[in-house]
């Protein structure tokens, strides 16, 4: 388990290691690195999902390492509370940006149309932080949508002692 430390609370977070281990390595190295610290939710879209991970305040773009496979062929669906793998229109191309599903999107999921994102966790407690997100003001920032009007801040995110 992990936290997922933001300014608006926490999110504790149960990751797919063996269900989506390419996804999981990736995203437990960005951990590992402190690679989240001051990023923001740069993308809220109400009844979608938030998307953060890559992004500062100021809506600069974080240095990432390599993309990474796609796994959406895992099983795994975009049910409400989970968390998957952002990426770009190329299957393949997930680095460190990750987005929590507000309700259960079926489309985000594996299929023959554009091959699905990749489930790589889900939200075990934090869910009306992740919900209070989504509820934040957005508009037009630097030429993107969909962003926080105040940023919301990933202040870190740190390894849960069991």
């Amino acid at each position: 388990m992990l936290t997922i430390v933001t300014s608006h609370g926490d999110i504790v977070v149960e990751l797919f290691e063996e269900t989506a281990p390419i996804s999981t390595k990736n995203f437990m190295q960005y951990v590992n690195d402190g690679f989240y610290a001051e990023t923001v939710f740069h993308r809220v879209m109400p009844n979608f999902m938030i998307q953060g991970g890559g992004m500062t305040a100021d809506m600069n773009k974080k240095e990432t390492r390599a993309a990474i496979k796609n796994e959406a062929a895992n099983g795994k669906k975009n049910l409400r509370g989970t968390l998957a793998m952002a990426r770009t229109g190329e299957v393949d191309s997930a680095t460190c940006q990750f987005f929590i599903n507000l309700r259960d999107n079926s489309s985000l999921d594996h299929s023959g149309r554009d091959y699905g994102y990749a489930v790589f966790a889900r939200v075990t407690d934090g869910m009306d932080i992740v919900d209070a997100i989504a509820a934040v003001d957005t508009g037009s920032v630097a030429g993107h949508q969909d962003v926080p009007l105040e940023p919301v801040t990933i202040v870190e995110v740190r390894w849960d002692e069991d």
